[in-house]
């Protein structure tokens, strides 16, 4: 995984779309441009297109599809690996579930690997963790947890993901988002749903689930905050000291 190729100064983190379908390539154009942190740089079409736009544009992550009309997704990410090519991340997205592709995109060396038909909720999850592990390696020399994190898994008796019994977290939320929510409320202090949403980048619905949750693990509290007239606001704050 890369730590940054000094294709930019911004901070920005630069996104290469491969997929031969235009309709396709605009709807991750859209979902990626939602995520805080994240630039879409250019599309491609073809495998070949794809080698030569990394070249190019130095992007930071491909989304790379397996099917293509000249070389496959997988054929694309093992020649950015054994070339003189740029130093590129590939996150995987596409129909192909078979364990021979999954296996090689997994020996070649992709960040994730999502399926397609998924929802948008999956790809920010992903894109989060993404930026999570580009932060860690970005730190410095890493600590066994943060190693532990990068490749998945956590040591035995490690703890566990936030606000998760058992690093267990319920069906529709991810480690990654809740760590950035987690993150956020800390820096705000206390915040709304609402509010919440707008620091994370995450849905209101979204950001409401996981403080719900927050609270319901005992990491957050709520109180009810009385305006005028309507609903009380509800508002939410960590109870668990900083790590």
């Amino acid at each position: 995984m890369t730590s940054g190729n000094g294709g930019d100064d911004s901070g920005e983190i630069r996104v290469l779309i491969v997929d031969d379908d235009f309709m396709v390539a605009q709807v991750h154009r859209r979902l990626v441009e939602r995520v805080p942190g994240f630039t879409v740089v250019g599309e491609a079409r073809t495998g070949a297109e794809a080698l030569r736009s990394a070249a190019e544009l130095r992007p930071d992550l491909l989304l790379l599809d397996v099917y293509l009309p000249d070389l496959s997704g997988i054929e694309v990410l093992r020649r950015l690996r054994g070339g003189d090519g740029p130093d590129v991340d590939a996150l995987i997205i596409t129909a192909a579930r078979d364990v021979a592709t999954v296996r090689q995109a997994l020996h070649g060396g992709a960040v994730h690997y999502i399926i397609k038909p998924f929802d948008s909720e999956t790809l920010r999850a992903r894109l989060d963790g993404y930026r999570e592990m580009r932060r860690l390696l970005g730190e410095g020399a890493p600590r066994q947890a943060d190693v532990d994190r990068l490749f998945g898994g956590a040591a035995p008796g490690a703890p566990a993901a936030p606000g998760a019994p058992g690093g267990h977290m319920p069906k529709g939320l991810t480690p990654e988002s809740a760590g950035l929510v987690e993150r956020e409320l800390r820096r705000a202090g206390e915040a709304s749903a609402s509010e919440c949403a707008e620091l994370t980048g995450l849905s209101r619905v979204s950001a409401r689930r996981y403080l719900e949750f927050f609270v319901q693990e005992g990491k957050a509290e709520v109180r009810l905050r009385y305006g005028t007239a309507g609903r009380p606001e509800r508002r939410y704050r960590l109870t668990s000291p900083p790590p």
